[in-house]
């Protein structure tokens, strides 16, 4: 699977990790940035990783930065993607059952690496069940809609 990889500076060290993590696991890795420890602002990756999450570059996508929240939210303003803030394996599980979330965002500062590869495992490997969900699935799309500018 193609997965995509975006963090701020204070995600920086957790994604280098976990890019490694991803790649022993055979999966193909699309860095977004940011391509250091030096401050950035993290609306600045979450939208390109959504981006290329959105076009098809990549099939899912991954968002870290200090607790996982800005840069899921920034992820959100991207049409088509449905990013979900995690901090355990249960809520990925069920975000993927049942909201099909294209992107998974967490906190560095939250969690340590183990829980996020747990996460990433989850993420990865749990399928949407389709089904009654795919009508609010269908009911996103059209706020979407609704909304662009």
């Amino acid at each position: 699977m193609k997965i995509g990889i975006a963090s701020d500076h204070a995600g920086f060290a957790m994604k280098q990790e976990l890019i490694a993590y991803l790649q022993g696991k055979g999966h193909e890795v699309l860095d977004c940035g940011t391509y250091s420890e030096e401050s950035t602002d993290y609306a600045i990756w979450g939208e390109k990783l959504a981006n290329a999450v959105a076009c098809g570059e990549a099939e899912r996508g991954i968002a870290v930065c200090g607790t996982g929240i800005g840069i899921g939210i920034s992820c959100n303003k991207v049409n088509g993607i449905r990013a979900a803030i995690v901090s355990d394996t249960v809520s990925t599980e069920l975000t993927r059952r049942h909201n099909d979330a294209n992107i998974v965002a967490f906190g560095a500062r939250i969690i340590g690496i183990v829980v996020a590869e747990e996460i990433i495992d989850v993420f990865l490997n749990t399928p949407f069940e389709g089904g009654r969900h795919q009508r609010r699935i269908d009911q996103i799309a059209d706020i979407e809609k609704r909304n662009r500018g």
